[in-house]
């Protein structure tokens, strides 16, 4: 019988943690660092896929995932070598996904074809924005000149290239805002993350917004009609969204995300990384040390895993809820009630699609155009009913 994480497939994620700057709205875990021993990083990264792979072996994987921080400071041979490892540790798929982050700041031709000669299919660059200006508010250390250039390298390199764009910026306008995303549908991608900016706390924004000292924000109504738009023009430039925040055309969805959104298994190796691991029937969630040196230091002992923690059914449930509202086909109800141990609350479901919030059949559960606005409040619902 096959286990439920078989249904959402099989990836691992390589979490590097530095960048070159620190940008004002992350919350991600990334550090500056003067300096990187990058053969002890490979070392490190070599030695934790060998023991994942005694606990997952013969697993099918499906894509390799290399987030950060900013990856394309990797040294490609370290890059080509996880690679390497990965391939002779597991079977692969025949179209095996395989992604790297990438700043503009940080993108040369030749590094970028040494990363393609590695195995790397598929480059994701963090533009956020095509305006000098809200660039340097972003904290962003490249210009809009150098990213549309970084973005031509990459795509004569690479089959596949996304890059991402944050809206709801300080002082935008919504013809700004559409000004911005027409120039960037006219660069033949195929993949577009589109990202409200949200302001987190803990974050150089999120201490300045505290202390109302960021200004120009827009309201909640603005936000909203972003959003709209976004959804008109990708859907009419044939980049429809296939999740709340991602647009592609056909066939060019991330891989690799979507084996977090249909709740499959993936392995989590990094400062912090997070994993979703099923051994013998139990999903476990693993967590990492954050800390660089603490992580470096607990894979030489074997033990950079923080904790390990065995899901409840109950608490499986809610995170394929989670995940897989967030996508515009939805999520199987059948496959929630055998995790669950219960169905999802019919009368709430009633109550949901009399105000338009989602569209239910027999065995589906899809979050409508206008529940997507309102996305957590719809998800609170069904989980609470």
């Amino acid at each position: 019988m096959a286990e439920d994480w078989q249904q959402g497939g099989f990836g691992i994620y390589i979490h590097w943690p530095f960048c070159e700057a620190k940008c004002p709205y992350c919350d991600f875990n990334s550090h500056v660092s003067r300096s990187i021993d990058q053969a002890a990083w490979k070392a490190a990264y070599l030695s934790e896929l060998k023991r994942y792979a005694i606990e997952t072996s013969g697993r099918t994987v499906t894509s390799v995932f290399f987030g950060g921080g900013t990856p394309s400071l990797m040294d490609p041979e370290t890059v080509a070598d996880v690679i390497a490892e990965i391939k002779r540790l597991w079977p692969t798929a025949n179209d095996l996904e395989i992604t790297l982050e990438a700043n503009p700041g940080s993108v040369e031709a030749g590094r970028f074809v040494a990363y393609r000669d590695g195995g790397v299919s598929r480059i994701s660059m963090g533009i956020q924005a095509l305006n000098d200006t809200d660039l340097k508010r972003l904290g962003r250390i490249h210009t809009v000149s150098e990213a549309l250039a970084a973005f031509d390298i990459a795509r004569n390199t690479f089959e596949r290239v996304s890059f991402d764009l944050m809206y709801a910026r300080q002082n935008q306008t919504l013809r700004d805002w559409e000004a911005e995303l027409k120039q960037a549908l006219t660069l033949s991608i195929d993949h577009l993350s589109l990202y409200q900016l949200t302001i987190e706390d803990g974050t150089a924004f999120g201490d300045r917004y505290a202390l109302g000292k960021l200004k120009g924000l827009p309201d909640e109504d603005l936000g909203a009609d972003m959003f709209d738009l976004t959804q008109d023009i990708c859907g009419s430039a044939g980049m429809p969204a296939y999740e709340v925040s991602n647009h592609a055309s056909d066939s060019a969805q991330s891989r690799h995300n979507l084996i977090y959104w249909r709740y499959g298994d993936y392995l989590g190796i990094g400062p912090g990384a997070h994993g979703r691991l099923t051994i013998n029937g139990s999903r476990h969630a693993t967590i990492c040390y954050s800390n660089p040196k603490r992580w470096l230091d607990a894979v030489a002992k074997e033990q950079p895993e923080q904790s390990r923690e065995t899901l409840l059914k109950s608490d499986e449930a809610t995170e394929f809820l989670l995940m897989g509202m967030r996508l515009r086909d939805g999520i199987d109800l059948n496959r929630y009630e055998n995790l669950s141990g219960k169905p999802v609350n019919a009368q709430t479901i009633t109550h949901l699609e009399k105000i338009g919030m989602v569209h239910a059949s027999k065995d589906r559960l899809i979050v409508s155009d206008q529940g997507f606005k309102v996305l957590n409040s719809v998800i609170s619902e069904v989980l609470n009913g």
